[in-house]
């Protein structure tokens, strides 16, 4: 990749865990499964991070972000809408549904107000008020002409950023092994990415079960420090 330094610090500031967005509240189903044993020590946690990078739904929100991308840079405001609603109907659980429309909302209005010119394309998104966060990083990505492939490995390495923050939080793990845990999942990252890249529209799906499990139950989750 040969990547402009706009385009670096555009991606910089678009995943970073500064962003006001509220990804910190937020563990997707590893409360739970913290709670329960599932995952105890830092090879457990990378091998959930690791199962999800390769057949969960982070890989399909992540491919729903570059098609987003794409229709943001030709204008097709349509497609736009009907990427969201797909990906609306795709969430399982009430948990994770309100935590996408949750950031995505976020995002957008950040985003409208540092970049106006943004606001014929997300208008419609907007008044629905239930964009998911996939869709808001991809317009993001697509509007500020960030290379696609950079934007992508952003896109999944704020995920596991955010993940393994949760991991250091609960189980608990040292800062320094969360660091390595992260930097070990970068060969995951990557493949990710490229399998991605490759991704046709019929070939969209996810094994998400598990993660299913724990966000129902995590709902009902007597003592919770996070909100999915």
């Amino acid at each position: 990749m040969n990547i402009e330094s706009s385009q670096i610090l555009y991606l910089l500031q678009l995943a970073s865990p500064a962003l006001p967005v509220g990804a910190y509240t937020y563990s997707e189903g590893l409360e739970t499964l913290i709670e329960t044993g599932t995952i105890s020590n830092a090879s457990s946690l990378k091998h959930w991070l690791g199962q999800e990078l390769s057949c969960g739904a982070v890989r399909v929100d992540a491919a729903v972000a570059l098609r987003t991308y794409k229709c943001t840079q030709i204008g097709d405001t349509a497609a736009l809408e009907y990427w969201n609603s797909w990906l609306s109907a795709l969430r399982e659980t009430e948990e994770l549904r309100l935590s996408s429309w949750q950031m995505g909302r976020s995002l957008l209005k950040l985003i409208v107000e540092i970049e106006p010119g943004i606001e014929p394309i997300v208008s419609s998104l907007i008044a629905g008020n239930a964009c998911n966060w996939a869709i808001a990083f991809g317009i993001t990505a697509g509007y500020w002409q960030i290379d696609l492939t950079a934007a992508l490995l952003g896109y999944l390495h704020s995920w596991a950023t955010n993940l393994v923050a949760v991991g250091v939080k609960l189980i608990p793990l040292g800062q320094t092994v969360g660091q390595n845990l992260l930097l070990n999942l970068q060969p995951n990252i990557e493949l990710a990415t490229a399998e991605i890249l490759r991704l046709a529209d019929d070939e969209l799906s996810s094994c998400n079960w598990g993660l299913s499990l724990a966000s129902m139950m995590h709902e009902t989750q007597y003592s919770r420090l996070f909100r999915s």
